[in-house]
């Protein structure tokens, strides 16, 4: 059975039936802006089609699982900064550590320096190295992973989105299950190969009783193919130390692929 035909676009059509270049010359001024007009309507209709919510989707766990299975290990520095309700110049606490990732065993951290705080570093930061630890052990690792097996996501209409200048699907994620380290709100990929560029929500669960469920913000950048945080912030509320902000920032990376890309 034959092949239906496709439909052609009006470019092709007036390309496949130019005239010769003396009578193209001859054209009216009238019908070369009303063909012009149809061009230029085809191609918004076409560029701002909604892409397919199950391919975007697919796309991003096959970004994530390409991460997970290409990195064989990396180290980065930390700097943890920490303050106190309204004042955002005169950090309550701060530490600066080393992170060892292996992909058979998960991270460790060195510190480098701390400072402030004793309380603030034991109960806060220390708590978040601790529960980062332990949802990075192989076997646990991969049910924090932004992927469909741990959230629902559904893709935000509106087209395409940019940021860093980066052309981006943004889709909302709700967790499956309750979890400090899970996140309910919205992520945004790079439209090209479903790389994290940034998450924006509240945490599911809080990391620790000293602070309440988190406003959180994290920032990625591409790096040798694949999505490595620079920045993140949280913010959070409680009763014993009023308002906190915690920053960290992500430096000095260095990777091993278990493959060359």
């Amino acid at each position: 059975m034959a092949k239906p035909a496709l439909a052609a676009s009006p470019l092709k059509i007036l390309l496949s039936h130019r005239p010769p270049l003396g009578e193209a010359l001859r054209l009216n001024l009238p019908l070369l802006l009303a063909l012009i007009c149809i061009i230029s309507t085809w191609a918004i209709s076409a560029s701002s089609q909604q892409p397919d919510e199950s391919a975007v989707i697919r796309t991003v766990d096959a970004a994530v699982r390409g991460r997970l299975d290409g990195i064989a290990a990396y180290t980065a520095t930390e700097h943890y900064t920490v303050f106190r309700n309204t004042d955002q110049l005169h950090p309550a606490a701060e530490m600066k550590v080393r992170t060892d990732y292996r992909r058979e065993t998960g991270k460790t951290y060195t510190v480098l320096s701390e400072s402030g705080s004793e309380a603030i570093r034991k109960f806060v930061m220390h708590a978040i190295l601790d529960r980062e630890r332990q949802i990075n052990e192989p076997g646990t690792r991969e049910h924090a992973l932004i992927t469909s097996a741990n959230y629902e996501m559904k893709l935000v209409q509106g087209g395409v989105q940019h940021l860093d200048g980066r052309p981006c699907f943004v889709l909302s994620i709700h967790p499956r299950q309750k979890a400090p380290n899970l996140i309910d709100g919205t992520i945004w990929v790079d439209r090209r190969d479903g790389t994290l560029v940034q998450i924006q929500g509240t945490a599911s669960k809080t990391v620790s009783f000293f602070v309440g469920p988190a406003q959180v913000l994290r920032e990625y950048a591409n790096m040798e193919g694949y999505s490595m945080a620079t920045h993140a912030r949280a913010v959070s509320n409680s009763f014993l130390l009023g308002t906190t902000i915690i920053t960290i920032d992500y430096t000095d990376y260095k990777i091993d692929l278990a493959y060359a890309k």
